[in-house]
C-alpha cells in the first residue's frame, strides 16, 4: 500500500507543479492578451478613436515602477516577466498608434517631446517621443531608487504607486467612453476579457501570497472593468436604438 500511496502523491505533486506552470505562464502573457483583439481592430479600420493612449502611459508607468519594486523587494519572478511582456506590448500599441494617426493626418503640423508643451503632453507624433520619455523616466526611477535601495519604507512605498498606476488602468478608458458617450472599436468580449484576467491575476496573487499591493490593485481593477463593461451594454443599446 505504501508505495501505491506514494505514487499517488507524486502524480499530485506531479499535477500541482504542472498547473502552477501553466497559471504562472497565463500570468505572465495573460495581461497581454485582450490588447490582441484591439490591435488587430485598429489596424483593420484605421481608426484609433476607441482606445486612449493614456492607458498605455499608465501601464508603462506601472510597470517601470513595479520592476523597480522588485529589485528591492525579490517577489515571484513570474510578475517581473509579467511587466516586461506588457512594456513590449503598450509600446507595440502606441507604434500602431502613431503609425494611424500619422497616415491619417490631414494638418502638417507635427507634435513632438522636444517642443515641452503640456497641452500636447502624450499626444506625440512619433513613436520615438514615447520611447524617449520613458527611457528619462527609467532613469530617473534608478537614480532614485539605487539612493533608497536600503530603506524598507521607500520600497514599500514605491510598490503602493507601482500598482496604484495599474489599478487605474482602466480609468482613461472609462473617461474617455463617458466623454465620447461611445465605446466604439470596444465589445463586451473583449472587457469580459479584461475582467477575466484580472479576476484571475487577483486570484492568483492571493494564493501566491504576493505583497498586499497586488491582489488590492486587482480589486479595483475588477470593479473599474464592471464599470466599463457597463458602459459598453449601455451605449451599445443607445447605438442600436438610435439606428432602429
Amino acid at each position: 500500500m505504501e508505495p501505491d500511496l506514494s505514487l499517488q502523491e507524486e502524480g499530485m505533486a506531479g499535477s500541482w507543479s504542472l498547473l502552477s506552470w501553466m497559471a504562472s505562464c497565463v500570468m505572465v502573457f495573460g495581461g497581454a492578451l485582450p490588447y490582441i483583439p484591439q490591435y488587430q481592430e485598429i489596424k483593420r479600420s484605421s481608426n484609433t478613436e476607441g482606445f486612449s493612449t493614456r492607458v498605455c502611459l499608465v501601464l508603462l508607468i506601472a510597470n517601470i515602477l513595479r520592476i523597480f519594486f522588485w529589485i528591492g523587494k525579490q517577489f515571484e519572478l513570474t510578475l517581473l516577466f509579467q511587466s516586461i511582456v506588457m512594456i513590449l506590448t503598450m509600446f507595440g500599441m502606441l507604434h500602431l498608434c502613431c503609425t494611424i494617426q500619422n497616415t491619417n493626418l490631414v494638418s502638417t503640423k507635427q507634435h513632438r517631446l522636444s517642443e515641452m508643451d503640456l497641452r500636447y503632453f502624450w499626444r506625440w507624433s512619433a513613436f520615438e517621443d514615447y520611447l524617449l520619455f520613458c527611457f528619462g523616466f527609467t532613469v530617473l526611477c534608478a537614480l532614485v531608487t539605487l539612493l533608497l535601495l536600503d530603506s524598507v519604507v521607500f520600497i514599500e512605498a514605491l510598490g503602493s504607486l507601482a500598482v496604484l498606476f495599474e489599478a487605474m488602468l482602466g480609468l482613461p478608458q472609462l473617461l474617455q467612453n463617458f466623454h465620447n458617450r461611445s465605446t466604439r472599436g470596444m465589445s463586451v468580449k473583449m472587457v469580459v476579457l479584461w475582467t477575466a484576467g484580472d479576476i484571475f491575476k487577483t486570484t492568483y496573487f492571493v494564493m501566491n501570497e504576493s505583497p498586499a499591493q497586488f491582489w488590492m490593485c486587482g480589486s479595483v481593477q475588477i470593479l473599474i472593468d464592471l464599470a466599463i463593461l457597463l458602459q459598453v451594454v449601455y451605449y451599445g443599446q443607445d447605438t442600436r436604438g438610435k439606428l432602429g
